[in-house]
């Protein structure tokens, strides 16, 4: 019987999430548009927007991950919804009261991403405890599927929203998404056990040697931080390129982003059912071989379909890899130090978005858009050649304890159970 109809808190959780995904997606094509059609901000600032979304990874990354381990985990998403709930509904009337400035969007930007930190490291370390170890794979498959549907749909809707509604109204839905998320949290009936667990002064140090130490943990998040840096250098700036070289309206911004994006539905299968081939073997071919169709979006200024082709070979590579990496992480990790895996991984790969967004914007601002999308679209195949350069390319999967397969010592794992 399917997870979905048998688990009814897993049930609550993958609406929430769903939904929540829904209205991020629109708020990602609405809030760039906020800021071109309402404020006239500059190629540079569209990306500092971005990278101020994500900034906070680099600020509350860590100490988040090791103070999530000694906390109940849903009640912490629950109060990161709510924080989010009301910063991104100030957007709408400070639109109409005409007070809002690229200043104020930043600063919502900023403090949205750091609900959002909390919320992500906590979600990650609570799905775990949520389902047995045998329902792993279908849980992640079916929440990165739907998360990517909910994704199409959102960009097809934020586009269109804009155009009926206007910019800064669009941004209600995503405000509201996080309301009915938090709701879906209070009815989950499930409870965690209160930890007992103490603050230790070491507690950042373990995650960070747990990561550093580990063959397959290090380069899964030297992977993870080079590929963000491309992907989200292009992204950061792929809006302004579609309305302002291909001439694109919102509406059609959305629904081009929101087709390409329907790679990751494929992706979130592939990625589940590629396991049986070998965990190695479909981490390759997610996040080595799809990846290279990246390099037609540039050229999407004059045939917008090559966007589309490009974009959803990127989607769908980057899904199904992080299905295998999320359930090939969930049972190799020791339970205890999931969070602080989950922040220090994070810092690293989060932590080079902004980097990434900051990238875009520069140089789409002094060597143009087209320039710049070649530079950074090139990236994203290239960030596969760290797989190639570490034990996952002689195997055909990926080991699922901890210490298990090349190498982490003795020495190593005894440290990190003591932590």
């Amino acid at each position: 019987m399917s997870l979905l109809r048998r688990h009814r808190d897993f049930r609550l959780f993958w609406i929430g999430e769903t939904i929540n995904r829904f209205g991020s997606a629109t708020s990602s094509v609405a809030l760039p548009l906020v800021a071109i059609s309402m404020l006239d901000a500059t190629t540079f600032e569209v990306g500092l927007l971005t990278a101020a979304a994500w900034a906070p990874w680099l600020l509350i990354g860590l100490p988040t991950g090791a103070w999530i381990d000694r906390v109940r985990r849903r009640p912490v998403m629950m109060v990161s919804c709510a924080t989010s709930f009301v910063l991104y509904g100030i957007v709408p009337p400070a639109a109409a009261s005409h007070l809002l400035t690229v200043p104020l969007l930043l600063a919502v930007a900023g403090l949205a991403g750091a609900a959002s930190v909390v919320f992500q490291t906590a979600y990650t370390a609570y799905l775990p405890t949520l389902l047995d170890p045998v329902d792993h794979a279908e849980g992640n498959a079916k929440l990165h599927g739907s998360a990517s549907a909910a994704q199409i749909a959102g960009l097809g809707c934020g586009g269109l929203l804009v155009q009926l509604i206007g910019a800064a109204n669009a941004v209600l839905v995503d405000a509201s998404s996080f309301l009915v998320a938090l709701t879906c949290l209070a009815a989950i009936r499930d409870r965690e056990r209160r930890t007992d667990r103490e603050r230790r002064p070491g507690a950042i140090r373990a995650g960070i040697r747990l990561v550093a130490q580990d063959v397959w943990l290090r380069t899964l998040t030297i992977f993870g931080a080079v590929s963000n840096l491309a992907l989200m250098g292009y992204q950061a700036i792929i809006v302004v390129f579609l309305v302002r070289e291909a001439g694109l309206t919102a509406g059609t911004v959305g629904t081009l982003i929101a087709a390409a994006s329907s790679g990751g539905v494929v992706g979130a299968f592939v990625g589940r059912h590629t396991i049986r081939f070998g965990t190695a073997r479909a981490l390759l071919l997610c996040e080595l071989g799809l990846p290279t169709l990246a390099l037609l979006i540039p050229l999407s200024g004059a045939a917008p379909w090559l966007y589309l082709v490009g974009g959803f070979g990127v989607s769908l590579g980057v899904v199904g890899g992080n299905v295998v990496k999320a359930t090939f992480l969930q049972s190799y990790c020791p339970p205890d130090l999931f969070g602080r895996l989950t922040a220090t991984t994070a810092f690293v790969n989060y932590g080079t978005i902004p980097l990434g967004a900051l990238l875009g914007g520069a140089l789409g601002q002094s060597l143009g858009l087209t320039p710049a999308l070649w530079i950074t679209t090139a990236g994203v195949p290239l960030a596969g050649l760290v797989l190639l350069a570490s034990p996952i390319r002689r195997r055909r999967d990926l080991p699922t304890h901890h210490g298990v397969g090349v190498p982490a010592t003795s020495a190593d794992s005894s440290r990190v159970r003591t932590a």
